[in-house]
């Protein structure tokens, strides 16, 4: 098994849990996970799919489906989900989804993707 180095947004709070981002070489899969989520969910996802969610991030209104879908829960939760397999469900808050996503604006998860761009080519 792979160790997944994960990364999160410059734009969470020191000190506090937020959502985490790692590439999996070995498989080829992008995971997803909220470091304060008592269930420790992992969502595991494709390149295509993650890159898809960077680029419906930057570009909110956009019409593609993002493969991914954060959907609102009760008071402040965030549930994210896989579209095509929703069995898996990390659970963040607003103000840690918000950070990460300044953080898909500012690039700062872009090489996720362009390293498994490489690795295809």
């Amino acid at each position: 098994m792979s160790t997944l180095n994960w990364q999160r947004s410059s734009y969470c709070a020191q000190g506090n849990s937020c959502l985490h981002v790692a590439a999996d070489n070995a498989t080829g899969t992008i995971h997803l996970t909220e470091s304060g989520d008592p269930a420790g969910a992992i969502l595991t996802t494709t390149p295509d799919t993650f890159r898809t969610l960077l680029r419906s991030l930057k570009s909110p209104g956009t019409t593609e489906d993002a493969g991914i879908a954060p959907t609102p829960g009760d008071g402040d939760l965030v549930h994210l989900r896989e579209t095509g397999d929703p069995t898996t469900t990390v659970t963040t808050t607003q103000e840690k989804w918000d950070a990460f996503v300044r953080g898909v604006r500012a690039g700062e998860f872009d090489h996720f993707v362009q390293v498994q761009e490489d690795e295809q080519s």
